[in-house]
């Protein structure tokens, strides 16, 4: 089966889609279209929406799925004119909220993914840009600022691991690749020692190292089973004999990766 969804926003859409997307992948018997639709602000674009979705509702035989977090109560209405079952984030939540606490909501556009404190955007900044000077051991040095550093071998997950805990987390993450070279010696770059209780090791399956090796370097010894066999098992054995904790990739997502992680290791994040 497969089913169109829309996730329709008079701001960027990041909201419907996490929630929608959270709902949908509930639902791995179905294959869903995925369409967002931002900035549907004013009641032409919302006239403009609504015409799309009907089509499609015509084309597909079934009416499509519509998650709505516009703010504006007559877009709202327009857009609930449409052939689709609909999931009003802002009638469905907010309202019973207000209820609650006894208070009216500002009904203020995008305010979740805003700008709203100039201090903590900077924070997220310097975070990114900390990750990505520090990538693939690029300057050792400022390892002392690191709030962690993920060591593992080549292609494994440490570089954008790195940068969604820059994002989602506001964390200082460096990342250090274990060579060949490395593990011959099995224990630690110099570099790394000083700062053992910042590292946390990475793994993955040989096989699917190897797939993704082969995307960037193919039939090379780099991206070779053998290789990646011997690499795995080597950095394996050195996190075990050195009690670096460590996580397998192979099955989890970035945010997963992530977020087991900060359980882990008892980060906390550093801005909401």
């Amino acid at each position: 089966m497969k089913r169109t969804a829309y996730f329709i926003s008079d701001g960027t859409g990041i909201t419907s889609e996490a929630l929608g997307h959270s709902l949908l992948a509930q639902f791995d018997s179905i294959e869903f279209e995925q369409i967002t639709l931002p900035y549907i602000d004013s009641p032409s674009k919302a006239k403009e929406a609504v015409a799309l979705i009907n089509n499609a509702a015509i084309v597909n035989g079934i009416r499509p799925l519509i998650f709505d977090t516009v703010v504006n109560e007559d877009i709202r209405n327009i857009i609930a004119e449409s052939n689709a079952f609909k999931i009003d984030v802002f009638s469905s939540f907010l309202k019973p909220l207000e209820n609650e606490l006894d208070a009216h909501s500002n009904y203020s556009v995008g305010k979740s993914h805003g700008i709203v404190e100039r201090t903590r955007y900077k924070d997220r900044i310097d975070s990114v840009n900390f990750a990505i000077d520090n990538d693939d051991g690029a300057k050792t040095r400022q390892y002392a600022n690191a709030d962690i550093i993920l060591v593992g071998v080549s292609r494994c997950g440490k570089t954008p691991t790195c940068l969604y805990m820059a994002m989602q987390f506001g964390l200082r993450a460096a990342n250090y690749p274990l060579t060949e070279d490395d593990l011959e010696f099995n224990k630690l770059p110099e570099v790394l020692a000083e700062h053992k209780h910042k590292l946390h090791g990475l793994t993955i399956d040989p096989f699917q190292l190897s797939a993704i090796r082969h995307e960037r370097r193919a039939n090379s010894k780099y991206a070779s089973l053998d290789q990646c066999d011997f690499e795995v098992r080597e950095v394996e054995k050195l996190f075990k004999k050195l009690n670096i904790p460590m996580i397998n990739t192979t099955n989890f997502s970035i945010e997963e990766i992530s977020t087991r992680i900060m359980a882990q290791t008892g980060l906390e994040r550093k801005m909401n």
